[in-house]
């Protein structure tokens, strides 16, 4: 599936080769691996840790992978969590803002996403907790306020009376939920490869997704 420009951020590539032009004239291209995740599903959280800390590393050392793979970050809202739609519109905004930092602030979310499950937020306000979201953009370096302005939503009806007016995030929000609905993925996390939804876990090991990148990518 393809990636919009203005979503360039959620693309992670591995080398800086650009594939030339065969003799035919087919243009080369690099084996996709799409990551559907969760900033609100622990097991989300797993394999982006096990995957960005210890297989990526490994990818880069080896340029056979490294040279014909694409990697494109998913977000997957899942609306039995209320904080996901919450915390993917923080992803957004920083995306719109400082895309080069996309990786970095979904790492610190994760690794912060317990204070944003149901019982860490049941008492404060949405705003209040797009307030904390930012404060979480704002330690890998994007500008707070410019974050929140993203997310805030009015306390006042729009100029034509509508009180759904949402925020500033809420048409890519749109965008992205729609694009996933086309994959069909339901649940979090969900890798497909080359377009097709792979047998794969959370739990997996170094070792385990090396064996599955090998078998890949020839």
């Amino acid at each position: 599936m393809a990636v919009p420009p203005k979503f360039a951020g959620h693309k992670l590539v591995f080398s800086s080769a650009r594939p030339s032009l065969s003799a035919s004239s087919v243009p080369g291209a690099t084996h996709t691996f799409e990551l559907f995740v969760d900033y609100c599903c622990p097991f989300s959280a797993r394999i982006f840790n096990t995957l960005t800390t210890k297989v990526f590393p490994a990818i880069r050392e080896k340029p056979v992978w490294a040279d014909n793979l694409t990697v494109v970050f998913r977000q997957q809202v899942q609306p039995w969590h209320p904080s996901s739609t919450l915390m993917h519109e923080a992803g957004l905004a920083v995306l719109r803002l400082a895309p080069d930092k996309f990786w970095a602030f979904s790492g610190e979310l994760f690794a912060a996403q317990k204070d944003f499950f149901d019982v860490s937020v049941v008492n404060e306000t949405r705003n209040q907790t797009y307030r904390r979201l930012a404060k979480v953009a704002a330690k890998v370096g994007v500008n707070e306020e410019e974050v929140y302005k993203l997310l805030e939503i009015p306390d006042k009806a729009g100029d034509d009376g509508s009180l759904n007016i949402g925020n500033a995030v809420t048409n890519d929000l749109k965008v992205i939920t729609k694009m996933n609905r086309l994959v069909g993925v339901h649940v979090t996390p969900t890798v497909v490869f080359d377009g097709v939804v792979q047998d794969t876990s959370s739990g997996w090991t170094v070792d385990q997704w090396k064996e599955f990148f090998t078998k890949n990518i020839a």
